[in-house]
């Protein structure tokens, strides 16, 4: 392989132009153990062990960019965003590599998508850290990350009043006595939050 032109971006990304075949890109962090600085337009490349190297990396990369797209729509958690690129057609191997970069460089984190979910989530739902915690593992989110996402979550957002909120909705759908309890508990609300809050309110309506 003969590198026709070696263009560097300001992205970190660098484009070459083979000899033949189609306009690549390449990044420092794909190529471990290759000598970056041996590539250089009029290098040439003749062992097929650098030439897979340089051909795998040009695949990382190319999943970097379509990963990028998915990033600049709005946050995505690395489960979610590996099956988007996977359903792409994409190598997992590649996706992998183009992901470890994307999160060494906080482009792609799990704990922020964990916060915008639970923000964006409460929008619609009246949830408690049960069922939030269901949900997010559902999206391949640690426990861990989880765990500070809600603990973050809660600090700004009152369960109770949460609980208290869903009840109201429930009751003017129509629930009533066990069916609202198991909904409520559903939702991720403790047993103990529940009886409180149905207490509370039938203590409100004496």
């Amino acid at each position: 392989m003969l590198i026709k032109k070696f263009e560097p971006t300001s992205t970190g990304l660098c484009r070459l132009t083979p000899d033949q075949g189609a306009v690549f890109y390449v990044r420092r962090e794909y190529l471990p153990g290759f000598d970056f600085d041996s590539l250089f337009a009029g290098a040439e490349f003749e062992s097929e062990g650098e030439i897979s190297l340089l051909l795998d990396a040009g695949l990382a990369s190319l999943v970097e960019l379509k990963a990028i797209t998915y990033l600049g729509r709005c946050e995505q958690c690395r489960f979610n965003l590996t099956n988007k690129l996977i359903q792409k057609g994409y190598e997992k191997k590649y996706i992998a590599m183009a992901l470890d970069f994307l999160e060494s460089k906080n482009l792609l984190s799990d704990r922020r998508f964990a916060s915008a979910w639970l923000n964006s989530r409460k929008t619609n739902h009246y949830e408690g850290r049960t069922r939030l915690s269901a949900e997010l593992a559902s999206r391949g989110i640690g426990r861990e990350v989880a765990a500070g996402a809600l603990d973050e979550f809660f600090q700004e957002n009152d369960e109770e009043e949460l609980c208290r909120k869903a009840y109201e909705k429930l009751y003017k759908n129509g629930k009533r006595d066990e069916k609202l309890v198991a909904a409520l508990m559903k939702a991720g609300f403790s047993y103990k939050l529940v009886k409180c809050i149905i207490n509370e309110a039938v203590g409100n309506a004496i």
